[in-house]
């Protein structure tokens, strides 16, 4: 069996990663999302889980004793230091398991998608990762902006204090291996995602075909 191909995809919010990985899964490739292995490493009896919330205290538990996200949200969002002590305790985790998966993939031959949201702002390599490569997905400033309002019900300045918690898109678009312009529409985008992905294979002479 051929040893298979990974993307790691990341952007800004409101980009439309989560779409694009959607896509390629379509496509063929196996997907791994990192901000499904954190909530899963925040849930009650976890090592994360239990750093967390000697950090942040009890104020971001629920009843039941799960880790309110939308609490915890608005104490890293507002503060980059809470923000970085987050990161501290969850990012480590996430990238071991994110590569344990990758490698378990590949090892199976099987091409990857991996959603990586905050690569770049967790200065993580390729190499940590386990990825080829970097997709970032980008749009412009009002259409990020407009999408961040929608989808997270907030006001202007919410939405752009969010967005600056983030390094800007055209500083990912500079560092990207390959860039995915999401402003039209969704049939738009993959026609554009199924164009990129044939130009990487004929670039890597078909990594994908195993």
């Amino acid at each position: 069996m051929g040893k298979g191909f990974v993307i790691g995809l990341t952007g800004g919010l409101g980009t439309g990663k989560t779409s694009v990985a959607l896509i390629l899964q379509a496509l063929g490739l196996k997907m791994i999302s990192a901000d499904h292995i954190g909530h899963q490493l925040l849930k009650p009896g976890t090592d994360v889980y239990e750093g967390v919330k000697a950090a942040f205290g009890p104020e971001i538990l629920r009843g039941d004793g799960q880790i309110d996200r939308t609490a915890l949200g608005k104490i890293v969002f507002q503060d980059p230091a809470e923000r970085q002590r987050l990161n501290t305790l969850t990012h480590p985790a996430i990238i071991a398991r994110i590569k344990a998966e990758v490698e378990e993939l590949r090892r199976r031959g099987e091409d990857v998608v991996v959603e990586i949201p905050l690569f770049f702002e967790a200065k993580m390599t390729k190499e940590e990762a386990g990825v080829d490569e970097i997709w970032v997905v980008t749009t412009s400033p009002a259409t990020q902006l407009a999408r961040v309002m929608a989808r997270d019900g907030v006001d202007q300045e919410e939405a752009r204090r969010r967005m600056a918690a983030q390094l800007s898109l055209g500083e990912k678009v500079d560092r990207a291996d390959v860039v995915v312009y999401n402003e039209g529409k969704q049939a738009e985008l993959k026609k554009e995602v199924q164009k990129l992905l044939m130009a990487r294979k004929r670039a890597h002479k078909n990594p994908f075909d195993a």
